[in-house]
């Protein structure tokens, strides 16, 4: 059982708070994302976890035990590092295998266990090749299998395919997650790429300035954001500052706009919020009379998969996308309504 509980974790340099305060519990077996921008603590976070700094503050404990003042070397979990610190005079399987070596493994059941790991990472004839004739992807995946060689308790990775090209990156996304559903390891990948966090995590900690902002699936923080921050930073979201005028009903530039019950999470009736809707529950309509709001179209993008149109509204452009066969037939300056989806927006606290 190895799940893993941070309780009121802080890290201090001098007066600065990297970590500030983090409570949050992951489950044995379970798939996370510390997921925010450069400089939130989220890579502080993870070598908090693994040892590597010592807490200014709060508690770790993983199988039930208290792991704060573990050292790192007997914490026995794996990790892969952003710049994968693979030793370029060792081959694959003696990269591999180092972890096993330096626990006194035998040098059969080292090069074993490499060659069982090359497999599973789909690698299967490189086991004697030098680190500088692999590819990108291929250094990628030898220094997994090397986080792995340990059977770790728990597999911590700082940025792992933020090196790689755009395509090998989402294809090792998937890779990655289906060998983590393999081995039912506890897994905790650091990553700023929200498409990344989306794409893999089970659940996803959102940080910023050294606190959580949010913890759930990707779909509970995309669908309902705590906070603007999260809604802006989990893909695009359109943001209207206003007030929540009626039990369900938010008045934004002098216009209301019908909600459901749903939407209304975080404000009372009275005050203002923020509501936020994403791009895709925002359709565009050729007559300004019939939408909710109405404005003029400011720029249109054809990107093939979709289609995006700004309509400027008072002093801000609201972001519509939908496909290119739901494409309405609106032009440059076009006056235009814009309807939001019934049920598909979050009111926010201002």
């Amino acid at each position: 059982m190895t799940q893993v509980q941070i309780e009121n974790v802080t890290k201090k340099y001098g007066n600065f708070k990297a970590v500030d305060g983090v409570t949050v519990d992951i489950p044995d077996g379970s798939f996370v994302c510390l997921l925010g921008p450069s400089g939130c603590g989220k890579t502080t976070l993870l070598r908090l976890i693994a040892g590597l700094e010592d807490l200014s503050g709060g508690s770790l404990s993983v199988g039930g035990m208290d792991y704060s003042k573990v050292p790192a070397h007997k914490r026995e979990f794996g990790m892969v590092f952003q710049s994968l610190a693979l030793f370029p005079h060792l081959t694959v399987a003696e990269n591999i295998a180092y972890p096993l070596k330096i626990r006194g493994v035998s040098a059969s059941d080292r090069r074993a266990r490499a060659l069982e790991l090359l497999d599973l990472v789909k690698l299967p004839d490189i086991a004697d090749r030098q680190i500088h004739q692999l590819s990108g992807g291929q250094r990628q995946r030898v220094a997994i299998a090397r986080g792995l060689a340990i059977d770790p308790k728990v597999f911590l990775l700082d940025e792992p395919l933020s090196a790689l090209d755009a395509n090998l990156r989402e294809h090792l996304q998937i890779e990655l997650r289906q060998l983590q559903k393999t081995l039912g390891v506890t897994t905790i990948v650091v990553t700023h790429d929200q498409r990344e966090a989306m794409s893999m995590a089970d659940t996803v900690i959102v940080m910023e300035a050294g606190k959580v902002q949010q913890v759930g699936t990707p779909v509970e923080i995309y669908r309902n954001p705590a906070n603007a921050f999260v809604a802006n930073f989990i893909g695009v979201s359109n943001l209207l500052a206003g007030r929540l005028t009626g039990p369900a009903q938010f008045t934004f530039d002098g216009k209301v706009i019908n909600l459901t019950p749903e939407d209304i999470l975080h404000v009372q009736k009275g005050q203002a919020g923020t509501l936020s809707v994403r791009p895709e529950d925002i359709v565009v309509l050729p007559d300004p009379a019939q939408g909710q709001l109405n404005g003029q179209v400011n720029f249109i993008r054809d990107l093939g998969a979709n289609v995006e149109i700004l309509v400027r509204v008072g002093d801000i452009d609201i972001i519509s996308v939908c496909a290119p066969q739901s494409r309405p037939g609106v032009k440059m300056s076009d006056r235009v309504g814009i309807q939001i989806l019934t049920g598909r927006a979050t009111v926010l606290a201002a």
